[in-house]
């Protein structure tokens, strides 16, 4: 009876083990894929599910884990797991060598982000996958690099980035596995060609600040120039409106002179007309001014009358006997 009893008890044992073994519990964007007597079976999607222990097994995978040590240095290792993550997966990849077209040998870092679309030929077409994008990435890197110079290659990340993404993704589509994207993280040049780099962008920042300081002097000077121009317009047309208003005003008046003048003349004229002769009358006047202009002068000590003074005195005796009318 207690042989009995020990006997039921192993087997109820057993069999909660048996079912517990049978039970998989898969989380979310989480994938296991199943063989049954090593051949593949079906694929476990996320939550509870049932399979038959011994029969059926999970098929593991090898992954790429990376992890720091106490002097921060990186260290790689592959493991074997049963569950196939289908998230984004971030690989950052060791600094590798390369050779540019100008023959500089350059350290590169990159960083693939990838994402398994298919687990089954993940698990199936390839048997190392993480081991096969790094491999594929670094010699990728290597023929893409290599086509460019060291110029080129510090300037055109994003061009770098989109070739590598395009090749790797058409390379990695026979594994069920879509490149999203490929970023360079540092370009390391050797130390001398650093400094060279650096004198020749030194020397490229005076010569361009040499350039934009002469551009500054010649606008300037071009500016002065044209400020100094239009002045001399100015003051050219300030003259010439001034002359020009002076000449007007000069001609005026001497029309308001003669006018002033002749009306003079007119009223003198018909006043002598009615009592003389005007012609006697206007050339005394000239005599007269004739004789003031010749004796005006300071160093004039001797005036000598013309012999036709005594014309000049009857005039002005004539004159006299005319106002006296």
């Amino acid at each position: 009876m207690n042989a009995t009893i020990i006997i039921l008890i192993l087997l109820a044992i057993f069999v909660i083990i048996f079912a517990a073994a049978g039970i998989r519990i898969v989380q979310q964007s989480q994938t296991i894929l199943v063989e049954r007597l090593g051949k593949y079976h079906r694929t476990l999607t996320s939550g509870i599910n049932i399979i038959i222990p011994i029969i059926d097994q999970p098929r593991k995978i090898v992954w790429r884990y990376v992890r720091e040590d106490y002097d921060g240095r990186k260290i790689v290792s592959f493991k074997n797991k049963d569950r196939i993550d289908l998230r984004e997966t971030v690989y950052d990849f060791p600094r590798q060598n390369v050779i540019t077209k100008d023959n500089v040998s350059t350290e590169i870092n990159a960083l693939l982000y990838f994402q398994i679309m298919d687990p089954i030929k993940s698990m199936y077409e390839i048997e190392n996958l993480p081991d096969a994008i790094e491999k594929l990435t670094q010699t990728t890197l290597r023929n893409v690099i290599g086509e460019l110079d060291l110029d080129e290659t510090l300037t055109s990340r994003d061009t770098i980035n989109t070739k590598l993404r395009n090749i790797l993704d058409d390379a990695t589509n026979k594994w069920g596995v879509k490149v999203n994207r490929v970023e360079l993280q540092d370009i390391n040049p050797p130390r001398d060609i650093r400094d060279a780099m650096e004198k020749q962008m030194r020397a490229e920042r005076d010569r361009r600040a040499k350039i934009l300081e002469a551009e500054g002097l010649k606008k300037a000077q071009i500016l002065e120039a044209e400020g100094y121009k239009e002045s001399q317009i100015n003051q050219a047309q300030g003259e010439k409106q001034a002359e020009i208003l002076k000449a007007e005003g000069d001609a005026q008046a001497r029309v308001k002179r003669a006018e002033a003048e002749a009306e003079a003349i007119r009223k003198v004229t018909e006043a002598i007309e009615k009592n003389g002769d005007p012609v006697n009358y206007l050339v005394a006047m000239k005599y007269l001014e004739t004789f003031e202009e010749m004796v005006s002068g300071e160093d004039n000590k001797t005036v000598y009358i013309p012999y036709e003074a005594s014309g000049i005195l009857s005039s002005i005796g004539g004159i006299k006997d005319l106002i006296k009318q």
